[in-house]
């Protein structure tokens, strides 16, 4: 494991190996050896990546980002809110900063993916240990196949952008970090995550299809897309009813 060069504002070390099990695994066992707040881990493959809910985390090495963010807080009442939207939210403005030509077009589809053009192109995946929260992250930016299950539904960056010099993921790192230092500990506790969110959410104001619950739950739900709580609980108005429905776990479906 070395130490790379890469701008880190919460002051910590940026660890890199080439290979993992996965990331989040590493940044766990870098927590048990008393690495510090903002600690970083990334790789170039990871044989046993996780999504939400226990899926498999498809993405190549190559020149793609993954990694993980150890994050230490005192009292576990101090864990931000909506953790995994606020870190989408910081992940959407990281990739207008770093290619001007996505302004506008970057979404955070509740609750854990970034979308460009009705394509995933980053998941992530937030976990809490007592006060340790292992934030992990995976951008596809050069990758051009995919499982068969995901071709209509996933992209990589080089497919929308012209990717900037060498290591693009490097600096695309660098970008992630500063915006999620400015939401974690400069806006820290602050609200004005919640109205920038709102703006950015996938599908705001269009009517929807959401299913309720774990993943594979056939309750579904049709109904106009309002937003979220200040809580990061997804917004519906059901169809034939004139109130909001919130909803703390479940899934957009998107045909």
């Amino acid at each position: 494991m070395r130490v790379m060069e890469i701008k880190n504002p919460f002051n910590a070390p940026v660890y890199h190996e080439k290979y993992v099990d996965s990331t989040m695994i590493t940044a766990r066992n870098l927590a048990l050896k008393n690495e510090p707040h903002g600690t970083v881990i990334c790789a170039d493959f990871q044989s046993a990546g996780r999504g939400r809910q226990g899926r498999n985390w498809h993405i190549e090495s190559k020149g793609n980002l993954m990694f993980t963010i150890l994050l230490r807080y005192r009292k576990t009442e101090a864990l931000p809110k909506a953790l995994t939207l606020r870190t989408g939210l910081a992940v959407s403005l990281a990739l207008e900063e770093f290619s001007p030509e996505l302004q506008g077009l970057v979404k955070v589809k509740w609750p854990n993916d970034i979308i460009i053009r009705d394509k995933k192109i980053t998941g992530i995946l937030a976990e809490t240990d007592g006060n340790n929260v292992f934030i992990g992250i995976g951008v596809n930016i050069t990758q051009r196949e995919f499982p068969e299950e995901l071709r209509e539904k996933a992209s990589s960056l080089i497919n929308f952008i012209p990717l900037p010099g060498e290591n693009p993921h490097y600096k695309l790192l660098e970008f992630v970090l500063s915006e999620l230092f400015h939401e974690f500990e400069e806006d820290s506790g602050k609200n004005s995550w919640h109205e920038k969110l709102t703006k950015k959410l996938y599908k705001m104001g269009e009517t929807v299809v959401f299913s309720i619950g774990a993943a594979g739950s056939e309750k579904l739900i049709k109904g106009t897309l309002k937003g979220i709580n200040k809580n990061g609980e997804l917004c519906i108005v059901p169809e034939g009813r004139e109130t909001i429905e919130e909803f703390p776990a479940g899934e957009l479906k998107v045909y």
